[in-house]
């Protein structure tokens, strides 16, 4: 835990220039600097660091932030990563606060087990270079049988651990390495008699990087012909490795799926590694285990569109199609590529240029829809019982797309491809997608529409009130209490004068909002929205009525979700600018005092009257209970009739405020 004067001392020291400018090439443009955005493809900059402020921000995607939080989303590591990332470039000390001892025990235990981890990556890599059993074994291997040039070898880090089966374990309590490290890592393996031994002896090592480019486990793969022995061997789960939340080359393709906005999919170790070296980078695995949900989710944070690459041979394609309706189910695209019937994506890469490699994949991708119909067709054999079992096995998938409209033009497409009526489809994806949610939902829809039915005859002899121009309905209380934060951050300080019966009334814009929010004890929904008001409110107690809250109490806020979202109000276009052409021509241009006047009190009626609606809506679901009291029943119209007569109120002060 980074205590908050060492976190006000690395923020003081980033140069953001710096920072990003190792990222994408920054070029000077008036006080800014601009690039192309490193977070999406554009051949027109977008992307502008402003080195005064200490902020980024792309026009473009929108993406926004300070130089931490430019290395958490770029090297997805953690703020505390980020942070002692920045501390080391300049030479800050990183001093923490204090844990408690469960805390600490257990950081202290993943850390040694990444020391642990960390050495033994070393060991192999070295015994591989070094040692004459490495290098004719290992280095033959990779050399002759895999190709890979040496530059591969250290990038990856790939090594081989000694045949004699405990010679890695005693090395390591030789170094000084503890016995419990070694056992929960995986590495070693204990006999009966208390004594370990290697688990990965006489294997070629790959060892395995989490995201942040830590190594968090091993794979190891037997050259023996004996059919006895596992061809490969894998760490074992523990408190630093999750087979299924790990994906196999992730660290070092993580830049390249970003930059190209889709990532490829293969099997295994060496088909990664042989990508890479060809040049293909945006390429990770799943380490020859099935696809799972949670791997899903970590390449959807760096892209939604998957190519999943087939074995043009491979005898596997119908169990891994169970991996693309997990794709579909998490909102992803996914197409497929199949290779020729020679070869892997190992063997292709080593027989191709990366120009070679990436032309064919564009050239043959082609959709899951289509890629299922060709393969499931063909086995079909025009038998109407397989047939109609194939287009049940392609609407399973279907049904697994979260988005209405890509599930509607799949669907569309299905019907054509499989020459069949189109209604039949839609009926049966619903049914699919019912099924997969329960019965229950079909059954609540109709209870809740016998309800509303109720409400609404209650609700109708109410009064309502007509915002003018529907100036309410458009906007969200999300929406709402974001532009009050964005008046609070860009004039909290400054003054407007208000007509109040004949008298004019000066206000400031913090004042104003506070005490309309005080006055109904009001507080933002939305928690970050939220921890910005509340962050500008200690500041403004502290500073006193007119003070300017400085805006580095934002931006460099311990929050980085905060930070970014505060970069991004800052940053934001106000609604327009006057053309000199009118100021020539002595057309009238409201001033900032003229437009806070209106745009203040306006904004916080409109968002009362959201929170009266919501408050509302609570009530009149309150009236759909079939087990209401007469007197529930009473309190709870009472309640909406008060609240009715708020929102005439509002709608009057808006109509005013318009006019």
């Amino acid at each position: 835990m980074i205590d908050r004067e060492t976190i006000d001392r690395i923020y003081a020291a980033a140069n953001i220039v710096e920072i990003i400018g190792d990222y994408v090439t920054l070029r000077r443009k008036g006080v800014n600097y601009q690039a192309c955005c490193p977070f999406h493809n554009e051949k027109t900059p977008s992307f502008v660091v402003s080195p005064s402020k200490g902020v980024f921000k792309c026009f473009g995607c929108g993406k926004g932030g300070n130089a931490v939080t430019f290395l958490m989303e770029h090297e997805q590591m953690t703020y505390p990563e980020a942070l002692k990332a920045v501390a080391k470039r300049y030479g800050i000390e990183v001093r923490e606060k204090e844990l408690t001892p469960e805390e600490e025990a257990r950081n202290d235990n993943r850390e040694s087990m990444f020391v642990v981890n960390g050495w033994a990556a070393e060991y192999f890599a070295r015994y591989l270079l070094h040692e004459n059993e490495g290098m004719s074994v290992g280095m033959t291997y990779f050399r002759q049988k895999r190709g890979f040039s040496d530059a591969t070898i250290k990038k990856f880090g790939l090594g081989f651990c000694p045949s004699r089966g405990d010679r890695m374990s005693k090395d390591a309590l030789a170094a000084g390495y503890k016995e419990e490290f070694l056992v929960s890592t995986g590495l070693s393996l204990r006999r009966d008699d208390g004594t370990l031994y290697d688990r990965f002896r006489d294997r070629v090592i790959f060892p395995v990087h989490n995201i942040s480019g830590r190594i968090v486990a091993f794979g190891g793969r037997t050259l023996r012909t004996d059919k006895t022995v596992a061809k490969y061997q894998n760490s074992p789960e523990s408190e630093i490795y999750s087979k299924k939340r790990e994906l196999y080359g992730l660290y070092f393709a993580k830049k390249a799926i970003q930059q190209q906005d889709f990532a490829i999919m293969v099997e295994g170790y060496t088909d990664v590694i042989s990508m890479h070296q060809a040049g293909v980078e945006n390429v990770v695995s799943s380490s020859g285990t099935s696809l799972t949900t949670e791997q899903i989710r970590l390449l959807n944070r760096f892209t939604r569109n998957i190519t999943v690459i087939y074995d043009g041979d491979s005898a596997g394609i119908h169990a891994s199609l169970r991996g693309i309706d997990m794709i579909l189910k998490e909102g992803m695209n996914v197409r497929v590529v199949l290779l020729p019937p020679e070869h892997d994506p190992d063997s292709f890469a080593r027989a191709h240029s990366a120009t070679e490699v990436q032309a064919y994949i564009r050239e043959h991708e082609e959709d899951f829809l289509t890629f299922k119909a060709k393969l499931l067709l063909g086995e079909a054999h025009n038998d109407p019982i397989r047939k109609a079992s194939l287009i049940t096995d392609m609407v399973q998938s279907i049904a697994q797309i979260p988005d209405p409209i890509q599930r509607s033009v799949f669907t569309k497409e299905c019907a054509r491809i499989m020459d069949i009526d189109e209604q039949i489809l839609v009926s049966e994806v619903g049914r699919k997608r019912m099924a997969s949610t329960g019965d229950r939902e079909a059954e609540e829809f109709v209870r809740r529409q016998a309800a509303r039915q109720q409400a609404e005859r209650q609700a109708a002899q109410l009064p309502q009130a007509d915002f003018p121009g529907n100036a309410a309905a458009g906007s969200s209380p999300d929406a709402l209490e974001r532009e009050l934060d964005r008046y609070l951050l860009k004039w909290g300080h400054c003054s407007f004068e208000f007509k109040e019966g004949r008298n004019m009334v000066r206000y400031n814009v913090a004042e104003v909002i506070f005490g309309e929010l005080d006055a109904d004890n009001l507080h933002f929904a939305n928690p970050l929205y939220n921890q910005i008001l509340q962050t500008y409110r200690a500041q403004w107690e502290t500073l006193g009525i007119g003070a300017e809250v400085p805006v580095h109490h934002f931006l460099t806020h311990p929050d980085p979700e905060v930070c970014n979202v505060s970069v991004d109000i800052l940053t934001s276009e106000d609604h327009y600018v006057a053309s000199e052409l009118w100021r020539q021509k002595e057309v009238h241009v409201e001033s900032e005092a003229e437009m806070l006047a209106v745009g203040v009190p306006k904004a916080v009626a409109l968002y009362k009257s959201k929170i009266i609606e919501r408050l509302c809506a609570e009530l009149h679901e309150k009236l759909r209970d079939e087990n209401l009291t007469d007197e529930q029943m009473r309190d709870i119209m009472l309640r909406l009739s008060k609240l009715n007569s708020g929102k005439v109120s509002i709608s009057k002060k808006l109509q005013r405020l318009i006019l």
